[in-house]
């Protein structure tokens, strides 16, 4: 299977909250630091779904997607046993 553009630069997700009281905490790094954090909440679950190849979890105050296959889920558990440290990448 040839990769995707979008797997040959990493992962996209998106995030729709239905309102800003939803989003707890956005922090942008400083100079030093290119980290980004962004913490809301999506409420209850309703679902989890997968629909054309992007995993879709649904809730009862937002919608996250990420560019996910199950097929993708189902071999990194494979070869990340649960509790370790490495992400599922290969050492």
């Amino acid at each position: 299977m040839t990769p995707t553009k979008a797997q040959r630069k990493g992962r996209i997700f998106a995030a729709e909250l239905k309102t800003k009281r939803a989003l707890r905490n956005v922090s942008l790094g400083n100079d030093t630091q290119n980290e980004v954090l962004i913490e809301g909440s999506l409420g209850f679950l309703v679902g989890a779904t997968f629909q054309d190849d992007v995993l879709e979890v649904a809730g009862t105050q937002g919608t996250l997607r990420v560019d996910l296959t199950a097929d993708e889920i189902s071999v990194v558990s494979a070869r990340s046993p649960v509790g370790s440290d490495d992400g599922g990448r290969d050492q």
